[in-house]
């Protein structure tokens, strides 16, 4: 099932992904690589098929990976299909009162109170902040012994980590954040694990393995969250005049509901907090790792970003994301291929039609960014790295639902431009100031958890590319 990283078409990388097996894998089988890796899942015909029905034992589900049927649930009949029960019980640990799981009109309240946070003009408020996070990783950096051999993704997580210390926490998260970064891989680790259990719907009482685990690092997230939390909130009511942060936690606590003018309760302040730490943490330090690796792997892009940040980087502020396109091209490639969640899930409420087939109330509907980004029908060379699709004029030319690395719809992520900011920013600053190659005996591999990150992590040797 293995397929070999190696050049592409026209001298294109073509990095490392799971070969599709020939035919559908039969339950057993499929049972066995989904709690190993999803990604091996996925057999040939549903890289060529708009639509595919698969029969399960307990439902019908559908593999839909049609622009016009993917409008069709997630935009224009959303109502109709909710996150399925399997989707939520991985949230709900710890996110249960947070964006990514409530449903109806909780959603819609915190849709509503959140929005603000995330508006462009609040997003480029922002840059310094990242900048510096950049900043601090590259001074760190500078100071191996040349050429030093880190994992880029474990420093991407970090450094993810710390961006969010500076816009979400800017007084810090009163801990300790390698402590707080083991904790959280462990946490996402273990809720990303879809089992036999789970499947087969199996209720939440009966143990699952890892669920002690899982519950004493929730306990060590809530202590931590709400300890800054309550800090803040008391210096907001105190000091209700005085120049406060202008972080999120501060922009948060003082939110209100548009519609009814309430402000969020404690437990749905700690699950968003929850949900912006995993959905601006991992997924962002997953972007990075993936896109460091696939320049480290094409000379030629290489050489264009590192041009086009030796040439940006000389006035940081303002509108520097917005003229970072080569690298934001990159980005949106790399997110093409190896897009943080790999597939999105819902159940039908009533009965629908998509395309030809007839959809019964609770059937399994699954949008697989992963291979919707791949699908034979609506790409070019789906398998090769090519930044230029992103670049004018190409990029008009992309169907409006063939590329979801956010989602779409009522439900897409909240954050994108957030993490397209930040990503694009310390991209270029890390090649504007960085040699940076794989190791020649790196074994690199795309793994489904919750999101898609490479196994082994990514060595890399990191040099300045001149003397401080």
């Amino acid at each position: 099932m293995l397929q070999r990283s190696e050049p592409g078409v026209e001298g294109l990388y073509c990095p490392p992904a799971p070969n599709p097996p020939r035919t559908r894998l039969r339950l057993l089988e499929l049972l066995a690589t989904l709690a190993r890796n999803p990604l091996e899942c996925w057999s040939a015909e549903f890289f060529q098929e708009p639509i595919a029905r698969v029969r399960l034992p307990f439902a019908d589900a559908f593999l839909v990976h049609d622009p016009a049927a993917i409008k069709h649930v997630l935009v224009d009949n959303a109502a109709n299909y909710r996150k399925d029960p399997i989707q939520r019980r991985i949230l709900a640990t710890g996110l249960a009162d947070g964006l990514l799981s409530v449903e109806g009109d909780r959603w819609e309240m915190q849709r509503r109170t959140l929005a603000p946070l995330f508006a462009r003009r609040t997003v480029a408020s922002f840059t310094s902040a990242m900048l510096s996070a950049a900043d601090l990783l590259t001074e760190r950096w500078s100071k191996l012994e040349p050429p030093a051999t880190v994992d880029v993704a474990a420093e991407m997580t970090l450094l993810t980590l710390n961006v969010l210390a500076l816009t979400l926490f800017s007084d810090g998260i009163g801990g300790d954040l390698d402590g707080f970064r083991a904790a959280m891989n462990s946490y996402f680790g273990t809720i990303g694990r879809i089992g036999a259990l789970d499947l087969f719907g199996v209720p939440d009482f009966v143990p699952r393995p890892g669920r002690r685990r899982l519950q004493q690092t929730l306990a060590y997230f809530e202590n931590v969250i709400d300890a800054v939390i309550e800090t803040r909130r008391r210096r907001l009511e105190t000091s209700p005049g005085a120049d406060q942060p202008a972080d999120l936690l501060t922009l948060l606590l003082r939110a209100l509901d548009p519609a009814t003018g309430r402000p969020m309760n404690f437990a749905e302040v700690r699950s968003n907090i929850l949900t912006f730490l995993s959905a601006g943490h991992e997924t962002t330090a997953n972007t990075l790792a993936w896109s460091a690796f696939l320049l480290s792997q094409s000379p030629d892009w290489r050489a264009r970003v590192r041009e086009e940040a030796d040439r940006e980087l000389k006035e940081a502020q303002p509108g520097l994301a917005e003229r970072l396109v080569v690298t934001r091209a990159v980005i949106e490639e790399a997110l093409r291929l190896y897009p943080p969640i790999a597939a999105l899930s819902r159940m039908s409420e009533g009965a629908d039609t998509l395309g030809a087939f007839h959809v019964r109330p609770r059937s399994l509907i699954v949008v697989a960014p992963y291979v919707l980004h791949r699908h034979r029908k609506l790409w070019e060379r789906p398998d090769v790295f090519d930044p230029a699709r992103f670049l004018p004029p190409s990029k008009g030319n992309i169907p409006r639902f063939a590329y979801l690395p956010f989602g779409t719809g009522p439900r897409t992520c909240i954050g994108s431009s957030f993490a397209l900011q930040e990503a694009t920013i310390i991209l270029a600053t890390l090649f504007h100031r960085f040699e940076m190659q794989l190791l020649p005996d790196a074994s690199v591999w795309p793994v489904q958890k919750i999101t898609l990150r490479p196994v082994n992590g990514l060595p890399m040797r990191v040099s300045p590319r001149w003397s401080s």
